[in-house]
């Protein structure tokens, strides 16, 4: 197994283990400021009801955003994971 898949294999068992579902579940990601990576991240969540909230740093070099959202599922979760995952120079927190 690779690095990546046993990342995921350890969220999908804590969430699994701590987590009620359906469940309200928060995202948080770095991005750099005035970057294309914000629609892209938005079009993720689009039409599922999430709430996004950014916040520039203080250099404004980097944006951190936010996101609520209801989930589903553990799967659901490691799949907006996976997906933004695939945005080069997102940082998932």
């Amino acid at each position: 197994m690779s690095k990546e898949s046993d990342f995921y294999e350890k969220l999908r068992g804590t969430l699994e283990e701590t987590t009620t579902f359906p469940t309200k579940y928060m995202f948080k990601f770095i991005i750099p400021s005035g970057d294309a990576n914000f629609n892209k991240i938005e079009s993720i969540f689009n039409n599922i009801g999430a709430v996004i909230n950014s916040k520039p740093s203080k250099t404004g070099k980097y944006t951190s955003l936010t996101i609520l959202v209801k989930m589903e599922s553990a799967d659901e979760i490691i799949n907006k994971y996976k997906a933004v995952s695939k945005i080069e120079g997102v940082i998932s927190l």
